[in-house]
């Protein structure tokens, strides 16, 4: 294995990482305005309170990661997607003023604006995040000097926006399991009930988007025909998603948060066998593709990004898990909540 590879599955993993942590405040975000009273929207506000932020740490590491390991990439991804990028800021920036402004005034004209804004915001990010995927799959028009000739409704194609609803479909599930897991009486009973729902919703978008694949994106089946062991991963999927209604009818909320979890982690691995070697596909003409090699830096500074990452990559996971174990349990509002 190159370092070349060793990095895409670095910057694939810094990318499943975000998916996982951020996809539950994102769900949290998208069911926001299904609840009726303050006191239920602020429990909603307060499961995701003391770990929001740190959780986009780490896609601004993916982002830093791409752009040392694979500049050209980086390059084509972001100033092809210049408009969407911007909106992407725009609505994370916007959903943080919310989380904090919201407590800020009691009046409910005040709040209620602030919750609109945060639930918008929540579906939008998702929205935009599967929209990028979808574009990535089905490829992107490149010139031969590797610039983005299309425009920003290039990218609002019908396979894309899919992508995107089911990606809102997937952190609504993942978010009320999550839900369900910080809370007690009768929101937890509320959220138990929205997580069968979620899942239908899931479902529904997850076959919908597997058909369109495999009709009109056939080179994303490629890997899985040359070694056939690959179908092992889709058969996992499967099952992941497969378990989380059993686990919850039994009341093992944790365990089917574990499984809501394994299930975003191995699409992304279905997304990236189907996309590799590639990191921008070329649609018409697949010679102007960009992939791990001819977008990549140098192997010199590969090799001292990862021994920089080797280094670094245990105090950030470290981090992580003492924050979610430091605010594990259920959410007890107080005066300084929000």
């Amino acid at each position: 294995m190159d370092l070349n590879i060793i990095w895409f599955l670095l910057i694939g993993a810094l990318i499943s990482g975000y998916a996982v942590l951020d996809g539950f405040d994102l769900g949290i975000g998208a069911l926001h305005l299904f609840t009726k009273t303050d006191e239920e929207r602020r429990v909603m506000l307060n499961s995701i309170g003391p770990v929001w932020d740190g959780n986009e740490v780490w896609l601004v590491t993916s982002g830093g990661a791409l752009f040392a390991a694979f500049p050209e990439v980086y390059a084509t991804v972001f100033s092809g997607f210049y408009t969407a990028f911007m909106l992407l800021l725009f609505a994370l920036i916007f959903r943080a003023v919310a989380i904090e402004f919201r407590s800020k005034e009691p009046m409910r004209w005040w709040r209620q604006m602030w919750d609109v804004a945060f639930s918008a915001a929540s579906i939008f990010i998702a929205l935009l995040m599967g929209v990028a995927l979808g574009n990535i799959a089905i490829g992107i028009p490149l010139a031969p000097t590797k610039e983005f000739t299309g425009t920003f409704f290039t990218l609002l194609n019908p396979f894309a926006v899919l992508v995107g609803i089911t990606t809102v479909a997937l952190f609504m599930m993942h978010g009320a399991i999550y839900g369900v897991m910080k809370t007690e009486g009768t929101m937890h009973a509320k959220l138990r009930g929205w997580v069968n729902n979620t899942i239908i919703f899931f479902v529904i978008c997850y076959v919908a988007t597997t058909m369109a694949t495999l009709i009109y994106l056939p080179h994303m089946a490629d890997h899985f025909k040359a070694y056939p062991y690959l179908f092992l991963v889709a058969i996992l999927n499967m099952l992941a998603i497969a378990n989380i209604p059993r686990e919850i009818f039994h009341g093992r909320d944790f365990n089917a948060f574990l499984s809501s979890s394994a299930s975003i982690l191995l699409l992304l691995i279905l997304f990236a066998i189907g996309i590799f070697p590639h990191m921008v596909i070329s649609n018409p003409d697949p010679q102007n593709s960009l992939d791990i090699y001819n977008g990549a830096s140098s192997q010199k500074t590969l090799m001292i990004m990862l021994i920089v990452a080797i280094i670094g990559l245990p105090f950030v996971l470290g981090y992580t898990a003492s924050i979610h174990w430091i605010f594990r349990g259920k959410v007890k509002l107080n005066q300084t909540s929000y």
